[in-house]
Parts: structure tokens; C-alpha cells; sequence
């Protein structure tokens, strides 16, 4: 008997493990993940994007987005991410063409104590060449799910990216793409339109414009989207005072990718009195932009109401806890020379990043690290050293008060290393300096 209540517990454990994420930019690395909505209820973040499976015999379009289902994900503090696993699956929805793996981008909304899951896909009765979106509900008690789909998708609605808003009036808006950007106001049900789609007005008209998501601020409503001015998407909005427009250009959120990952697509909230644009990019999928993985960085306003534009990350947001696994590869700024970043195993991209220290006196620096108040007295460090060599770690500057020499020994492989420290109190930012010729890797730290 006991050893069965042995068995269940540790399967628990196990399963509460993987289900855990610790991560920065990208934030989700159990699964590509695109297309995020964020949304706060209660004292939690949750996001709902789509999920990126690559193309296989059978499954999908070769070369193209492949999407069967849908997870949730939610943090307390954007930092540690749980995946409260799939809510609603391609095959379980009535009106969805079977196998049609068109599961695009998302949104979640609550209202009268019941939460609202808003999604596109193909549907089951749509022409013989399998082209057309239409948008459907599935409703529940939680945040979490479970999820039940409706019968039928909502009337009238044909495209896809939809998104919800609801006004200070409490009539609630149903925002969807096809070539232009529409929108519509919804009937207190949640499920049907109570007024015809109209095509939002004085938005860019040359290029694809689609992933509309709105939101208000002190009076102003901001209509944002991706579009393709040039050759692939960046993050652009206009502004108006009223949910449904006229609506007027007015900035450039997020620039084109430096990389070139064709699509965008993005949602914004306030969370902890901070404003936080979530985002993807193609960084676990870099030859191949249709596996993406979704971001998250800080967002602010200027205070005319215009919005700053937001330069990517790899930090991303909130503080690390020097207790847990600190990804120096997802680092804040880099010495000019010297560092580099490569996937720990190019044929498992999942396992992440390492960092590579190639030359004396290069340096990276990771911010906003936890050590709360308690006497933190060691580090433990995963590397791998052709031959020996010293590396020094510091607080707040490459001058700042040294937390601990880390002498690393030639290694065959992989190793994790223990090494007495000085850690301070509070929260700093961590430098991590090469003072020595041979080349280092660094995977991870952490503090006891």
C-alpha cells in the first residue's frame, strides 16, 4: 500500500514538474507557442496563444502553420509559468473541419462569471479547396478550462485573429481580420453579434493588416495590429475615441524582426500598476518562422499618450529568484567581443541556450536577481571548460563587489559546479566576467 502511495505521490510530483516553467524571453519552452493573449484575472496573468506543431505526414500543410489545439498558461509574478495544459482540441469542436489543423490566434475574456474562449478555425462545411475562417466560442467556469465549445461558430463572422473588448458601458466588442480589420458589437450572451461587422476605418490600406487588439487608456482607445509595410509584420497603432473608430495612425510599436520571422502577433496589459506587451518571435524555430515562441517586455507611454516603442529582449521581465535557475544566455547587455549564444543541442532546440566566454575581460551582465534577505553562501554554475579557467561574478558592475571566483577545472562534458559566494541582500544585477584565455561555456547558476 505504501509503495503505491509512494508511486502516486512521486507521479504527482513528476507531473507538477513538467507542467512548471522557468523561463525569460522566450518565456514558454516546453512547446512552440504563437499568438499570445494576455489577460489578468484576479492576481494572475494568463495567456492563451496558439500552438505551433510542425508539419508531418498526414498533419497539416507542409511548410506552413500547423495548429491542432490550444493551452493556457498562467504566472503570479511573469516570472515562473504554469501550463495548465490543452483546453480545446480541433477535434472535439462540432463545427470544425476535422484535421483542418487551423487552430489560429486566440482570445479569452470574462464576463457575468463565466469565462469566454474565442477561436478561428476552418470550418467543417466550408468549400472543397478548404479555404475560409470562421469564429467560434467555448465557455467555462475558470480560467483554466474546462472549455466547452458551442455548437455552432458565431454568425455573420467570417476571418480570423478574434479579439474582445469590453467598454466601461459594459457592452462588449468582437474585433476579427480578413484582409481588412472588423468589428462589431456583441449581445450581453457573448455568442452573437448585436450589430453587422463593420470594416474599421483610416487604417493602412497597402499591405496584409491582420491580429487586431484593442484596449482603452485614460479615455483613449487603441486599435493595434500587425501589418507588412515593407516585406514581413511589425507592430503598429492608431488611435480613436470610440471602440469601433475612426481610428488614427499614430506610431510603430515594435519594428520589423532583425531576423526576419515573417508574422507578429501581440496583446497588451496592465499588470502591478505596469504596462506589458506580449508578443512572439521565431527564436526556438530559427530556420523555420512557423514554429515561434512567445516574448513579453515592458511597454510604456509617453505623456501625451503616445506609445514608446518596445525594443526586444532577451531578459524579458520581473525579478529572478537567485534561488532557482538564472538563464545567463537570456542576458540584459554583453561585453562588444568576446560572448556568444548557441543552442545547447541543435537537435533538441527546447533545452535551451548556453553562453560561450571566448576572450579575456568579456562580461555579461543579467538584471534584477532576488536574493531576498536570507545568507545565500553558494553557487552552483552547469559549464563546460576545454581547459581550466576563472571566471569572476559580481554585483551591479563589472567593479562592483565581488559575490565569488568561479575556478572551473578542464571537463570532458558537462559539469555542475559548487563554489563558496558572498551573496549580497536584496536585488541586483549580476556581471559575469571571463579572467581567463580558454574558452568557457555557461548554461545556468544558482544560489543556496
Amino acid at each position: 500500500m505504501f509503495k503505491n502511495i509512494f508511486r502516486r505521490s512521486l507521479s504527482a510530483i513528476l507531473v507538477l514538474l513538467a507542467s512548471t516553467l522557468f523561463a525569460q524571453n522566450p518565456f514558454i519552452t516546453n512547446q512552440f507557442t504563437a499568438d499570445p493573449t494576455a489577460r489578468v484575472f484576479g492576481d494572475r496573468v494568463y495567456v492563451y496563444p496558439s500552438h505551433d506543431i510542425p508539419p508531418a505526414p498526414g498533419k497539416g500543410r507542409p511548410n506552413w502553420f500547423v495548429m491542432e489545439d490550444y493551452h493556457v498558461f498562467s504566472s503570479g509574478n511573469l516570472v515562473d509559468w504554469t501550463d495548465h495544459g490543452m483546453i480545446v482540441h480541433q477535434n472535439k469542436v462540432p463545427w470544425v473541419k476535422p484535421e483542418s489543423y487551423s487552430m489560429w490566434a486566440p482570445d479569452c475574456i470574462y464576463r457575468n462569471g463565466k469565462y469566454y474562449f474565442y477561436f478561428p478555425s476552418t470550418p467543417a462545411d466550408t468549400n472543397a479547396n478548404g479555404k475560409g475562417f470562421t469564429i467560434g466560442v467555448a465557455v467555462a467556469d475558470k480560467p483554466t478550462g474546462p472549455f466547452v465549445p458551442q455548437a455552432t461558430p458565431i454568425k455573420n463572422v467570417k476571418g480570423i485573429d478574434p479579439n474582445v473588448f469590453i467598454d466601461k458601458d459594459g457592452q462588449a466588442y468582437l474585433y476579427w481580420s480578413q484582409g481588412n480589420i472588423y468589428g462589431a458589437k456583441l449581445k450581453e450572451n457573448m455568442l452573437e453579434l448585436a450589430s453587422e461587422p463593420i470594416v474599421l476605418q483610416d487604417l493602412p490600406t497597402k499591405g496584409l493588416k491582420e491580429g487586431p487588439f484593442l484596449f482603452e487608456r485614460n479615455g483613449i482607445y487603441y486599435m493595434t495590429y500587425p501589418h507588412v509595410e515593407n516585406r514581413i509584420e511589425r507592430l503598429e497603432y492608431a488611435v480613436g475615441n470610440n471602440p469601433l473608430g475612426p481610428f488614427k495612425f499614430a506610431g510603430v510599436i515594435m519594428d520589423e524582426s532583425p531576423t526576419g520571422c515573417w508574422t507578429n502577433h501581440h496583446s497588451f496589459i496592465q499588470f502591478k500598476n505596469q504596462w506589458y506587451l506580449f508578443y512572439h518571435h521565431n527564436d526556438l524555430s530559427p530556420k523555420f518562422d512557423k514554429n515561434r515562441s512567445i516574448r513579453v517586455d515592458s511597454l510604456f507611454f509617453n505623456e501625451d499618450g503616445t506609445i514608446r516603442k518596445v525594443i526586444p529582449t532577451l531578459r524579458g521581465v520581473g525579478l529572478s529568484n537567485a534561488r532557482k535557475v538564472i538563464q545567463i544566455d537570456r542576458y540584459s547587455e554583453v561585453s562588444e567581443q568576446g560572448i556568444t549564444v548557441d543552442f545547447l543541442d541543435t537537435a533538441s532546440r527546447m533545452k535551451g541556450w548556453k553562453v560561450n566566454f571566448n576572450q579575456k575581460d568579456a562580461w555579461v551582465r543579467y538584471n534584477s536577481v532576488d536574493f531576498n534577505n536570507t545568507n545565500l553562501k553558494k553557487l552552483i554554475i552547469r559549464n563546460l571548460a576545454a581547459e581550466d579557467a576563472l571566471l569572476e561574478l559580481r554585483a551591479d558592475g563589472k567593479n562592483g563587489p565581488l559575490i565569488g571566483q568561479i575556478v572551473l577545472k578542464k571537463s570532458g562534458g558537462w559539469r555542475e559546479n559548487g563554489f563558496s559566494a558572498k551573496a549580497p541582500k536584496g536585488v541586483h544585477d549580476l556581471y559575469i566576467i571571463m579572467k581567463s584565455s580558454a574558452p568557457v561555456s555557461v548554461d545556468w547558476l544558482r544560489f543556496q
